[in-house]
């Protein structure tokens, strides 16, 4: 299978390692040279391409020959601007130019910030998605774009709905308690949602092979968290005193606003058969802490 990794970063750099384990042929499009040569590229196994799905002129020179697309961007930062023009804009450079030659294929990795609720309910894959911040409506708007390409093009996309991802290297709240910046907000009773890397990976490869054309999931981890649970845990893991108590942050700048829900991944289980590598944040944190 020839895929193609639009985002060669957090995610796409160890998906498109793994897929090339299974016996695929990849190829990672970036727009610069970033922090990996070519020639580390080719040692990896992967085919590196130059585009930036925000210029419909830089894909127009390369030809969409692809069995797979998954589209794993990230805006390189958090302001709304950004986000249109990476996400949605960069979004409908990409259906427009597969046109010519749809893969048989597409998966896009959203966002679960895209479901706005604040009463602490829990939410699957039907549950209303009314967003407050404006960039979890674009990412909304993008997925969109992308299921209605279903009905005039054969693209095939599949949305994954991405819970706070964390894994070696990355995790904000680990980070946060780790740098002493860690605070409860508001008793800490809001709920946390959140997903290993290494599950993400392995769920973008599942939903490759098994997943519905034209559908939705949740990629989530078995167990949402209430903030303050999360704290206690470190603090006994880590023998550390719990953070100073806050207000919470209702700023307008905050990337993905604040919301209050259970994100479940029954869904992508009941479906796949999946089951998780790091099922709760215990285990996650558990072998990043060592």
């Amino acid at each position: 299978m020839r895929v193609l990794i639009i985002g060669y970063g957090y995610i796409g750099t160890v998906l498109a390692r793994e897929l090339v384990r299974g016996g695929h042929q990849v190829y990672t499009m970036r727009r610069t040279e970033g922090h990996c040569a070519d020639s580390e590229l080719k040692s990896a196994g992967l085919i590196a391409v130059r585009g930036d799905i925000t210029k419909p002129e830089s894909l127009a020179r390369l030809k969409p020959d692809f069995d797979t697309v998954v589209n794993c961007v990230a805006a390189s930062g958090g302001g709304v601007d950004e986000y249109r023009r990476v996400y949605l804009n960069g979004m409908r450079n990409v259906v427009d130019w597969l046109k010519v030659a749809p893969p048989e294929r597409f998966l896009y990795t959203s966002s679960t910030s895209v479901y706005g609720q604040t009463d602490g309910s829990v939410v699957d894959e039907t549950s209303a998605t009314e967003p407050t911040a404006e960039t979890a409506r674009i990412l909304l708007q993008t997925e969109q774009l992308l299921l209605d390409s279903a009905h005039h093009q054969k693209l095939n996309p599949i949305v994954l709905r991405l819970a706070g991802i964390y894994g070696p290297g990355r995790g904000y709240w680990l980070k946060q308690f780790l740098n002493g910046q860690a605070r409860i907000e508001a008793g800490g009773k809001r709920w946390l949602n959140m997903v290993h890397r290494d599950d993400v990976v392995a769920a973008i490869s599942a939903l490759l092979q098994q997943g519905t054309p034209g559908a939705i999931y949740n990629v989530v981890d078995d167990e949402p968290v209430q903030q303050l649970a999360l704290l206690e845990w470190l603090a006994t893991k880590l023998r550390r005193p719990l953070p100073p108590e806050i207000e919470i942050e209702t700023t307008a700048n905050r990337k993905r606003g604040i919301t209050n829900k259970r994100v479940s991944n029954r869904k992508l289980k009941q479906e796949l058969g999946y089951q998780f590598k790091y099922p709760t944040f215990r285990e996650g944190f558990g072998q990043e802490l060592g």
